[in-house]
């Protein structure tokens, strides 16, 4: 089943409660889990029905919301400290992704600024998940902007090459890498767009794959292994990626195998794009050996549906990201512009402006 919109959005308020597209059944189905309790919302960002790190970061704004909605006190102090445990448990779900820490992060900061009734901060709470899901729409619509201006200008129509999904399904909508897609193709200046399959989990296949198709953008998919072979035979011209969390100096965690493709278009002298909200970048952080990295069940690498693909005494290791070091990245696409990885810090200082 397809579904009717072109518009993809995989977080929205509704009806009392918050809407989320189960990724777990895309692309064979299209459906939809109304949450309503926090706990739901941090069992929805474990479980993979919502993914990616912008669209996780306004799954935990909701979830702040919601928790707040189901403690019943009117005791200022008693309400902050029952706060922390919903904040508590959603810091604990996923992690690599740093949008999720600062979304909770930038909730608890308006709860504990916030004047006034118990009620009056649940409002204020509210307010603040709403923009901090407005304020990513327009976010990636900034990067997809940014990023058009950057990509090369031969030939006048481009083949990217994705890895992982980076889309309208990984964000409030509309997309990090492929909002830098989305904006190529709109101005006519995309042909198409090869998608990774991204093993284990097939974002790439399943999600990516499904976002180009509701467009009608042209996509051809690939296996992981294919990437160097197709910049080799010249039907690549740029590589556009998301990130989880960028450091300081640039290094950038992304789904696992980001770096392989980074090294293939090293050597292949193709540019090599990192498109993500100033919120991934994590300034704490002085490099990339510093992002923790997720290890996810080995059930995701020997076994798909009830297949079991692998023999039995077999080890497994499976990191969910990798980090490509900044000196592979041509540049990092963020909605202030297009910055060298080694000039993020300016990047901070005009968000500060």
């Amino acid at each position: 089943m397809t579904h009717s919109s072109n518009q993809v959005y995989p977080v929205i308020w509704h009806n009392d409660s918050v809407s989320l597209i189960d990724q777990t059944r895309l692309p064979n189905e299209y459906a939809v889990v109304e949450i309503h309790r926090s706990e739901d919302m941090a069992r929805a960002i474990t479980t993979m029905i919502v993914r990616g790190a912008p669209a996780i970061g306004v799954a935990a704004a909701y979830g702040i919301y919601l928790g707040a909605r189901e403690i019943e006190t009117s005791d200022r102090h008693e309400f902050l400290q029952h706060l922390e445990q919903v904040a508590q448990l959603l810091r604990s779900t996923r992690p690599t992704a740093v949008n999720l820490f600062w979304a909770i992060s930038r909730m608890m900061k308006t709860a504990y600024e916030t004047l006034g009734t118990v009620a009056e901060l649940k409002q204020t709470l509210f307010q603040t998940a709403q923009a901090i899901n407005a304020e990513d729409l327009q976010t990636c619509q900034a990067i997809g902007a940014n990023g058009l201006a950057v990509l090369p200008k031969n030939p006048a129509k481009m083949t990217i090459l994705t890895h992982c999904n980076a889309g309208a399904l990984a964000t409030a909508g509309y997309g990090t890498a492929l909002g830098v897609v989305r904006s190529a193709w709109t101005e006519g200046r995309l042909a198409r767009v090869f998608a990774d399959e991204t093993r284990p989990r097939l974002q790439g296949a399943k999600l990516t794959a499904w976002e180009c198709v509701q467009e009608g953008i042209p996509v051809t998919l690939i296996t992981d292994n294919m990437a160097a072979h197709c910049m080799k035979q010249g039907l690549i011209h740029a590589v556009v990626v998301g990130a989880d969390r960028i450091a300081a100096n640039g290094d950038t965690a992304n789904k696992i195998g980001t770096y392989s493709v980074a090294i293939a278009a090293k050597a292949h002298n193709i540019p090599f794009f990192v498109a993500a909200p100033l919120s991934t970048v994590d300034f704490e952080l002085s490099d990339g050996s510093q992002i923790p990295i997720e290890e996810r069940n080995p059930t995701e690498i020997y076994q798909v549906g009830d297949t079991i693909l692998t023999p039995e005494g077999v080890e497994f290791y499976n990191p969910a990201f990798d980090v490509t070091p900044a000196d592979l990245i041509t540049a990092i696409i963020t909605e202030n512009g297009a910055f060298a990885p080694g000039e993020l810090a300016k990047s901070k200082v005009k968000q500060m402006v």
